[in-house]
């Protein structure tokens, strides 16, 4: 992992300096003891089924709403929804989800968009053309699980 992911980032907004302080502690508050691995409560409240799960993807989407409210750009809060969202998607598989969840910081990563979008200036932007290739892409999956599921079909009636 890049240290821009590891370590708290500075915003100079101070009414975003909450929302920098609450992702640390969901992604990088602890530290193994002899590492360099930080982790933070979101992997660990994943350990409860259901609950764990919805109550970090809650706090995410609390911290993805203030930065709205502050100005992000409509293209920094479509990335910023789809980090949340596959943290939240593979996070809820038992075991691979909970191994993913410590390695994937979706807050943290919000955050560095957050900057790069004040800062740097980047991201800026609708951010309609990463939904029109998202509808794409989901389009294209449903299509091909159908013809997929289709063929099994049609292979377990030849069967019988």
């Amino acid at each position: 992992m890049s240290n821009e992911i590891s370590k708290p980032v500075e915003l100079n907004n101070q009414k975003l300096k909450w929302v920098e302080r609450v992702a640390y502690l969901m992604d990088n508050q602890f530290r193994l003891p002899g590492t360099s691995f930080r982790f933070g409560v979101d992997p660990i409240v994943n350990f409860i089924p259901f609950l764990g799960d919805i109550s970090a993807f809650l706090v995410s989407a609390v911290l993805v709403l203030t930065m709205a409210r502050h100005g992000a750009s409509g293209k920094v809060l479509i990335l910023m929804v789809l980090n949340i969202l596959l943290d939240a998607v593979i996070g809820a598989i038992p075991v691979i989800g909970w191994i993913f969840d410590f390695g994937y910081k979706a807050n943290s990563r919000n955050i560095n968009l957050l900057k790069r979008h004040y800062v740097e200036g980047k991201y800026q932007g609708s951010g309609k053309g990463i939904i029109f290739t998202i509808i794409v892409v989901i389009l294209v999956f449903f299509i091909v699980l159908i013809y997929l599921m289709w063929k099994i079909l049609a292979w377990a009636a030849d069967m019988i």
